[in-house]
């Protein structure tokens, strides 16, 4: 293996700063999705000690990352078409995430993709200034910007529970 480059570059398209951030989003998802290519539906649904299932966590970063879109940095009803990638409950009654199961490794990452590709769609007029721009909810002030750095960390969370289920199930 030849000498790596290790440096965070803009996404093209981007005002240069939220570009930035908008790449260490995406560099995030590369390594999830890099290392979940081809994994069977069974490893998707297996639980572990009464843990969320890897499925279940895969849901889960989607419609996190749509909910912060919508309601924090857009402030507006979801899009139908997103809506409907999101046919389960969020959560179950005893306040865990809710069981996903029965779906392919492409199934959830077409959800993925589809919320991504909205996602970044909505950054691409974005400026500094709205960037920074507090949006006033009930609970709290967030900026866009808050939000792209929440995501970073939410999602490499989860991937850090995700590749500890995956070395649990496949025995490594």
């Amino acid at each position: 293996m030849g000498k790596r480059s290790l440096k965070i570059s803009a996404l093209p398209g981007y005002e240069e700063e939220i570009g930035r951030m908008l790449w260490c989003l995406e560099d995030v998802r590369r390594t999830l999705i890099a290392e979940m290519k081809g994994i069977s539906r069974e490893l998707l649904d297996t639980k572990i000690d009464g843990r969320q299932t890897i499925g279940s966590l895969l849901y889960h970063i989607a419609l996190i990352e749509a909910d912060w879109l919508y309601v924090e940095v857009l402030g507006s009803d979801w899009d139908p078409e997103i809506q409907s990638l999101f046919p389960e409950e969020h959560r179950s009654e005893d306040g865990s995430l809710a069981h996903v199961e029965g779906q392919s490794i492409q199934e959830h990452f077409n959800r993925l993709n589809k919320v991504r590709e909205v996602f970044l769609s909505h950054f691409r007029s974005m400026d500094l200034a709205d960037w920074r721009k507090p949006r006033v909810l009930e609970q709290y002030d967030v900026t866009p910007e808050w939000v792209v750095y929440h995501l970073i960390e939410h999602e490499a969370h989860h991937r850090g529970q995700i590749f500890q289920l995956l070395r649990q199930l496949r025995n490594e």
